[in-house]
């Protein structure tokens, strides 16, 4: 299953980050559709607003349906048919939607059908791991593997704030693949937008933690084929949702637990051997002062317009290697990091913990 997520970069950096190649080959980034309903976050729950990427075509006839739309949309399907007059009657939860049971289920079953296919997007999702013989739970972030770049291969020495920024700039976002649906209210009034997130069975890498885990589309091709409703059948666009081993993920504080809770601290790896927030040495504070200046507030929404040159290439330097099985890469850049920084700077800050 996947109940919550994070998304927490600025509009113009989300943006940056799905950039992409039309059918033409030419590089292009998504226009916004109600930008002003997108609200950065680090700790999404459903029936709030996240980010998903659909095809220009659902919304201007004759368009090429290779084009992209960005579009906020309300976490939890709310099927077109529903006759209620608010949305937050529906009986059932449809904030996910199982692979095995896509065609059986009307709320499903009828998007799906007009090709109502989206791709949810995210820093990563959350997942909650139960303790044996207790009741607590330990609660996991789970992203993409990160790659670190030439780019940015210094910046672990750096103390400039800009150089951490760009870091956190190249960010891959998790793609998760989505069923959306437009519900009109019975009385009339704007049409409501709402998606649910796809699942399958956890890959071996997870299922320690959980035995569901989100359909993710790993790669531009599998994107674009998910999107292009207009050129991709039903049955070709389901064979793309599986489980795959893809991912990584570090333990991260209870603060999580609570949805009210929206700070860089949910994100911020934990030790569990000792049960201990990691130490905020050097550059790993630098790290939380930028995630608390991006904090979600008023952002700037101006959305610069980037040529090719400008596509990121993904890297980061934060992830912590956790205690099961994970893809190597920024798991195994962090643990190193780590222990650079505990060389250099003997006597560091705790975190604040709240």
């Amino acid at each position: 299953m996947c109940g919550r997520t994070s998304c927490h970069l600025p509009r113009d950096v989300l943006t940056r980050a799905c950039a992409y190649q039309d059918r033409q080959g030419q590089q292009r980034l998504p226009e916004w559709r109600d930008p002003d309903k997108y609200y950065p976050s680090y700790n999404k729950s459903p029936q709030s607003n996240s980010p998903v990427l659909l095809s220009r075509l659902h919304f201007e006839k004759g368009a090429d349906s290779s084009e992209r739309i960005i579009a906020p949309m309300r976490w939890g399907l709310v099927p077109s048919w529903f006759k209620e007059d608010d949305p937050s009657k529906l009986q059932f939860n449809t904030a996910n939607c199982r692979s095995d049971t896509i065609m059986e289920k009307r709320s499903f079953k009828v998007p799906l059908g007009k090709g109502r296919r989206c791709v949810v997007l995210a820093d990563g999702f959350y997942e909650w791991q139960r303790s044996q013989g207790t009741s607590q739970r330990q609660p996991y972030f789970i992203y993409f593997p990160q790659i670190k770049t030439v780019k940015s291969g210094s910046i672990g020495a750096s103390n400039n704030s800009e150089d951490w920024e760009k870091v956190w700039d190249n960010w891959r976002l998790l793609t998760m693949a989505g069923l959306f649906d437009c519900w009109e209210p019975p009385e009339g009034g704007d049409c409501l937008y709402s998606y649910t997130i796809i699942t399958v069975d956890s890959c071996k890498g997870l299922n320690d933690i959980h035995h569901r885990m989100p359909a993710i589309l790993d790669g531009e091709e599998a994107v674009s084929k998910w999107l292009d409703f207009g050129e991709v059948s039903t049955q070709e666009a389901l064979k793309l949702i599986h489980p795959t081993e893809n991912v990584t993920f570090h333990p991260v504080s209870p603060v999580v637990n609570n949805s009210q809770n929206n700070t860089p601290e949910c994100l911020v790896p934990v030790d569990l051997l000792v049960k201990k927030e990691l130490e905020a040495s050097g550059s790993s504070q630098r790290m939380l002062q930028w995630l608390a200046k991006k904090s979600p507030k008023k952002e700037d929404l101006k959305t610069p317009q980037k040529t090719e040159s400008d596509v990121p290439h993904w890297s980061s330097q934060f992830l912590q290697k956790s205690p099961f099985t994970t893809k190597r890469g920024s798991a195994r850049l962090l643990e190193q990091w780590l222990k650079q920084e505990k060389e250099e700077e003997p006597v560091a800050k705790r975190l604040q913990s709240q």
